[in-house]
């Protein structure tokens, strides 16, 4: 890791597939954002559909950040399934086939997002990238 000010960014990672064994999303520099998104974009072009995890310290972060990858992506809005009616550290799954997103309170968690490749055919297998950090489908300035 190197220290840019006061951010630590983690320099080994180049691909996707570094991210694979992380239990929470590392901070990235832009030029990683650019080379991952570039890498994941090729992989979303290829899927159906999609499912989402979220892993978040809160319920309303977890629901922005589903809000930015709707508009980033052009997803229709997902409907609330299921919510907790306490405070504390959220997973919430999206699944763009069905419409809807389940969230529960969960402890012990990392921080981040999951994304799952799906496709409409058995033969191919979903694939999941991740974890990507929390505001990586940000709209940046």
């Amino acid at each position: 890791m190197i220290d840019q000010g006061k951010i630590m960014i983690d320099s080994e990672i180049t691909s996707l597939n570094d991210l694979r064994m992380n239990r929470t999303a590392p901070e990235l520099d832009s030029k990683q954002e650019q080379i991952l998104k570039k890498e994941l974009f090729k992989y979303m072009d290829n899927a159906d559909w999609f499912t989402v995890g979220i892993m978040s310290p809160t319920y309303q972060l977890a629901i922005n950040v589903l809000k930015e990858m709707e508009s980033q992506f052009n997803w229709p809005p997902l409907k609330v399934a299921s919510h907790p009616n306490d405070e504390g550290p959220v997973f919430l799954k999206a699944n763009q086939r069905t419409g809807v997103f389940h969230a529960r309170i969960e402890y012990g968690l990392g921080e981040g997002i999951l994304l799952s490749c799906q496709y409409n055919v058995e033969d191919k297998d979903a694939k999941t990238l991740g974890p990507l950090p929390l505001d990586f489908f940000r709209i940046k300035d």
